[in-house]
């Protein structure tokens, strides 16, 4: 999956490197490598790859990450997985397929 850009520009993801420890987790749990470690601290390569699932943030054991987890076509393509279903981000007028 890496390289799949969902929406240029506007994901939440926010980093506060004067927090990073540079323990890694966040490019351990990232589904999309999101992140790099460069000089012992975590970077955002492409923050337009970030699906917003939340992996990051939650993990982050100094809280310096950041992100509006469940919002736009991310959330609909995880309920969608969880489900069984099609991706549905609800926003469509037939069906709610807009994914």
């Amino acid at each position: 999956m890496n390289g799949f850009v969902y929406l240029p520009d506007v994901v939440t993801l926010e980093l506060d490197s004067e927090k990073c420890t540079g323990c890694r987790m966040c490019t351990s749990v990232c589904p999309h490598a999101v992140f790099e470690i460069e000089n012992k601290i975590a970077v955002i390569r492409n923050k337009d790859l970030c699906m917003e699932c939340g992996a990051c943030a939650k993990n982050c054991p100094e809280g310096a990450i950041t992100v509006r987890s469940g919002v736009g076509c991310a959330a609909g393509i995880l309920n969608g997985l969880l489900r069984g279903t099609e991706p549905s981000c609800d926003c469509g007028s037939s069906g709610g397929n807009c994914c």
